[in-house]
C-alpha cells in the first residue's frame, strides 16, 4: 500500500510530540508549514527533511498532501480546516478544532458533505492507563460502577509567570481550565462511562496573573445513576516524578471494589471488603507525551485511513464533547445543572 503523504502545520511547543510520533510511523512526511520559516526549517532538519512552506494554501497546492496535521492554537483551526476540505485533504487537528461550537458544527457538516475526514487530536483517551481501565470495566472487574473521580493537580499555575515558558497563550484565554484541560477529561469520562445526561459546575480563578478560570469542579451524570467528578486546581500538585504524566489522580468506585490511578501511571486495585491494594500490571512505554498517547492516536488515525478500522473522535463525534463543555460554562454562570441532548 502506498504511504500516505503528510503535511504538518505549526512548530510550537507541543508540535514536537506530533512530529516525533509521525517519524516513527509508516507515512511520507512531505511538508512542514509555519509562518516562521526559521522554525519550519529547524523542524524539517530535525524530523526527516520535509519541504518547508510559510503559506498554507501554497503548501496544499504544491505539496498535494493526503493528510494535514494542524498543530496550532484554536483561533487558527476554522479557516485552515475549511481550506483543506476545499482541496480534498483529510485533517487531523488539535482539540478543540475551532473557536466555537457553531464553527465546529459547520466543519463537521462540511466535512461530511465533501467526504473528507476531520479527526480531532484528542489524545488523552489514548493514554495507556485509560485504555486499560476501559478494558477492566468491560471485563466487569469493578462490577456496577458507582462513581469516577479525577483530581487534576499539575502544579504549573502558580505565580506571575505561570505558563509563560511553555504555552504563554494560556494566560490570555478568557475561558481557560475547561477549554484547555477539562475538555480532555470530558472526553475521557465519555470514553469510560457513556453519554452525559446533565452537568453541574462551579469554576473560579485563583491566580490573578491570568485571564480565565484555573480551578473548579464539575459533575457529569450518566445512565445507571453513575456520576463523574472533575476536581481541578492547576496551582496545587500531586505525587509524581513527572506531574504532566497523568496530571493528577483518578479513583473509580464500583460494587466489587476500587481502582486507583496514581501519578506514576500505576493502577492499584482494592477489592470490596479487603484492606489491601494490589497493583494491576499492564504494558506501556514512558516515552513521548503522557504514556506515548500522541503516537497511539496518530497510529489509530493511520489504521483508519489505510485499513478502515473504526475511528474515534471524528469532528462529528467530538461535537458531543463541545456540547458538554458549553453546558459546564452555562451551569457555572447560571448556578444550576444543565441537561444535554442525547446526541448532537
Amino acid at each position: 500500500m502506498q504511504a500516505i503523504k503528510l503535511a504538518t502545520v505549526g512548530c510550537g511547543y507541543f508540535s514536537q510530540y506530533h512530529h516525533a510520533a509521525w517519524q516513527r510511523l509508516d507515512i511520507d512526511h512531505i511538508a512542514i508549514c509555519d509562518r516562521d520559516v526559521r522554525k519550519a526549517e529547524q523542524f524539517s532538519q530535525r524530523y526527516g527533511g520535509a519541504k518547508v512552506f510559510d503559506d498554507f494554501e501554497e503548501m496544499l497546492i504544491r505539496a498535494r498532501p493526503d493528510l494535514v496535521d494542524l498543530i496550532l492554537p484554536p483561533t487558527e483551526h476554522y479557516g485552515l480546516i475549511q481550506q483543506a476540505i476545499a482541496h480534498g485533504v483529510n485533517v487531523v487537528c488539535q482539540k478543540p478544532f475551532t473557536s466555537s461550537f457553531e464553527q465546529a458544527k459547520q466543519i463537521a457538516q462540511a466535512a461530511a458533505a465533501a467526504g473528507i475526514k476531520v479527526i480531532v487530536h484528542e489524545n488523552f483517551r489514548f493514554q495507556p492507563w485509560y485504555r486499560e481501565i476501559k478494558r477492566l470495566i468491560e471485563r466487569d472487574k469493578l462490577g456496577q460502577l458507582y462513581q469516577v473521580r479525577f483530581d487534576l493537580r499539575p502544579g504549573d499555575g502558580q505565580g506571575e509567570n505561570a505558563y509563560q515558558d511553555r504555552q504563554p497563550y494560556f494566560r490570555d484565554m478568557p475561558e481557560f481550565l475547561i477549554k484547555e484541560t477539562g475538555i480532555h477529561f470530558v472526553d475521557v469520562f465519555r470514553y469510560l462511562c457513556g453519554e452525559v445526561l446533565y452537568v453541574w459546575s462551579d469554576l473560579r480563578r485563583l491566580n490573578p496573573a491570568i485571564q480565565g478560570e484555573d480551578a473548579g469542579i464539575f459533575v457529569l451524570a450518566f445512565d445507571n445513576n453513575l456520576r463523574a467528578v472533575f476536581d481541578a486546581n492547576r496551582l496545587s500538585d500531586h505525587v509524581a516524578d513527572n506531574r504532566r504524566l497523568t496530571m493528577g489522580e483518578m479513583l473509580l468506585e464500583g460494587s466489587r471494589g476500587k481502582l486507583r490511578l496514581n501519578g506514576f501511571g500505576q493502577l492499584l486495585w482494592r477489592a470490596h471488603g479487603c484492606n489491601t491494594e494490589f497493583e494491576i500490571t499492564y504494558e506501556w512505554g514512558n516515552t513521548g507525551f503522557a504514556g506515548d498517547c500522541v503516537y497511539r492516536l496518530q497510529q489509530h488515525v493511520l489504521n483508519h485511513l489505510q485499513h478502515g478500522s473504526v475511528l474515534e473522535n471524528s469532528a462529528a463525534d467530538y461535537l458531543q464533547n463541545l456540547a458538554v463543555q458549553q453546558a459546564i460554562y452555562c451551569a457555572n454562570s447560571m448556578g444550576c445543572r444543565q441537561s444535554l441532548p442525547a446526541k448532537i
